[in-house]
């Protein structure tokens, strides 16, 4: 997983991370498909600042790492284990600072192998990226800088189909890609390409048995798709300004990767391609009332393989939810509050 908020657990229910003041809370279905339950705080009453990350095993556990005020001027990362959607999460565990100590650095951005091994990159204050993974049998290892210069906020962290573990960052100019050579190796930095990306616009996605896709919006304003080993390809306009989700699905028996994006409008816009084929066309469609302009949208597929997404506000605290329908193409129920 990417970061994403919205995630299904191993037992079907789906469930929503968000921010409340300095706490995080979680949401899930009281089973799959029916009613919610109201927000529950994760981890312990420790304060957080407002940012934090959430990543997935095939075991469907989700991990989070988040940043705590540790000292006047410095913090610290934390991390803690949801096994289940309905059980309360481990407590917030202290996993340090990529520089030993200080300020926070950057948003994290936190990926899980196959073996179940959580995975967490930040940027460091020396402008590169710092990497903290836990091992096997439970702990983590030492804190490893993994290179890069003047790396920019808003990692892309994603599990290849292979269960290795891929970084994507951007760069004045670039895009960065770091892959592990190896299940629990350490990722090395592969390629370096030109591109014009905007900061805080990159998602990253599994596509294919051997690959990975990222997602990003140029300076022009198009949205790009880039395979490492190959060249950035614009798909389509960008429909707004802010972050794109992305998930894989089955629509009318074709793979399909569907694109999701809070537009210039306030509303939701949805464009779908045959995975890993750019080239075919995508345009958008908008859905549902206008959001806030902080909204961001999140996409899954629930236990039936229905797409399933989902908006939330921070500023409002409002999450809408919506379902594909049981019918051809690629219609969606009203969208409803949670």
């Amino acid at each position: 997983m990417n970061g994403d908020r919205l995630l299904r657990g191993r037992d079907g229910r789906l469930s929503v991370y968000q921010l409340s003041g300095d706490a995080l809370l979680c949401r899930a279905e009281r089973e799959p498909g029916g009613p919610w339950t109201t927000p529950r705080t994760v981890g312990g009453e420790q304060r957080l600042h407002p940012v934090f990350a959430v990543g997935q095993g095939a075991d469907g556990y989700a991990h989070l790492v988040a940043w705590r005020p540790t000292a006047k001027g410095e913090s610290g990362l934390v991390h803690s284990t949801h096994f289940r959607p309905r059980l309360a999460a481990l407590d917030w565990n202290p996993i340090g600072h990529p520089d030993k100590k200080g300020e926070r650095t950057g948003t994290p951005a936190l990926a899980v192998d196959a073996q179940g091994r959580a995975h967490v990159f930040v940027r460091g204050a020396h402008g590169g990226v710092s990497l903290l993974a836990q091992k096997e049998k439970g702990g983590w290892e030492p804190w490893r800088d993994l290179g890069g210069e003047d790396v920019q906020d808003g990692l892309a962290a994603v599990t290849g189909e292979s269960g290795r573990v891929e970084l994507y960052a951007a760069a004045p100019g670039a895009v960065l890609h770091w892959c592990q050579e190896q299940p629990g190796a350490r990722p090395v930095l592969t390629e370096s390409r030109p591109a014009p990306v905007r900061p805080g616009t990159l998602y990253a996605l599994a596509t294919s048995p051997g690959s990975t896709t990222l997602y990003s919006t140029d300076t022009s304003g198009d949205l790009c798709a880039w395979r490492p080993g190959g060249r950035p390809v614009t798909v389509l306009p960008s429909a707004g300004y802010g972050p794109v989700a992305a998930v894989r699905c089955d629509l009318d028996g074709h793979d399909c990767t569907l694109l999701a994006q809070r537009s210039s409008s306030g509303r939701v816009a949805f464009a779908a391609h045959p995975t890993e084929l750019e080239s075919a066309g995508a345009w958008w469609t908008e859905s549902g009332p206008r959001l806030a302009l902080d909204a961001r949208v999140f996409l899954t597929v629930d236990e039936d393989d229905r797409v399933v997404a989902a908006t939330l506000s921070p500023s409002t605290g409002q999450l809408l939810l919506t379902r594909r329908k049981h019918e051809p193409g690629l219609a969606l129920e009203a969208w409803r509050p949670v």
